[in-house]
């Protein structure tokens, strides 16, 4: 098989689509197993660790279970597989102490290499699986549930999941989202602080088709903004119906007690 063009490349980039909706069929385990393999040699990994683990969870009991853990959101019941990616440095430790290698890999900068190892891991395997027509959510939900979907996983020490993805064959063509222009982000030389001019224009298409796309979802939604007071997609994100700061902290606290409690931090 040819290797595929930057014109193709470039063209799978733009039909990127988060998928919520899935076809009933299921998918093939060995093309899984083999796009997770080539995935992982397609990415980078820090000094070549491959600190990273993957969880398959296809049994439809199991994944009841993790549909509760992440909110009871329809797609995890839907979708033929939920992948679970973890950073696990807990297999590297075992490794060194078996070759009586000085025991390493059990703090903060590990849990970053690995869980950034982890990330890139699963962006790679996104790819690779929209390549076959696939389709896949990431599931941010993973980082609230974390102690709980590493307990039902049976994770060890040292051992988190990092992100989620269900997978299946899409059942629902949704447009592409917006995103923000390369002018609000992209830097040369060094960073260049935005203006609140470049704050208006940078978010401006954002904005409206944001509020459009959250407002669209019917009326439910609509009441829910005016019930809290909310007049902008900014006032959206931060309320108490999108990303609570409030539970955010809550969260980040209960984050920092596991990483203490899997070995991660001293």
């Amino acid at each position: 098989m040819p290797p595929m063009t930057a014109d193709e490349f470039s063209g799978l980039l733009r039909a990127h689509r988060s998928i919520r909706s899935f076809r009933s069929e299921g998918i093939d385990p060995a093309l899984v197993d083999r796009v997770l393999v080539e995935a992982l040699h397609g990415s980078s990994s820090s000094g070549n660790l491959n600190m990273v683990s993957v969880i398959k969870t296809a049994d439809p009991a199991r994944k009841r279970r993790l549909y509760e853990l992440h909110f009871e959101q329809p797609m995890v019941l839907q979708a033929p597989l939920v992948l679970t990616f973890c950073a696990d440095s807990h297999r590297t430790r075992q490794w060194l102490a078996q070759r009586d290698a000085r025991l390493g890999f059990g703090d903060l900068i590990s849990w970053h290499v690995a869980g950034y190892d982890a990330i890139i891991l699963a962006q790679t395997t996104a790819l690779a699986l929209e390549s076959h027509g696939l389709g896949i959510c990431y599931m941010g939900t993973t980082l609230h549930s974390m102690g709980a979907i590493a307990e039902f996983l049976e994770c060890p020490d040292h051992c988190l999941p990092v992100t989620s993805l269900v997978v299946g064959w899409p059942a629902e063509a949704p447009p592409q989202r917006d995103r923000l222009p390369g002018a609000a982000w992209i830097h040369e030389e060094h960073y260049r602080r935005p203006t609140p001019d470049d704050i208006d224009a940078g978010f401006a298409e954002r904005e409206r088709r944001g509020r459009e796309r959250y407002l669209a979802l019917g009326p439910e939604m609509a009441a829910r903004w005016a019930e809290h007071g909310i007049t902008s997609l900014a006032q959206f994100y931060t309320s108490k119906i999108k990303y609570d700061p409030d539970l955010f902290a809550k969260d980040s606290a209960a984050l920092e007690a596991l990483l203490r409690e899997r070995g991660f931090l001293a």
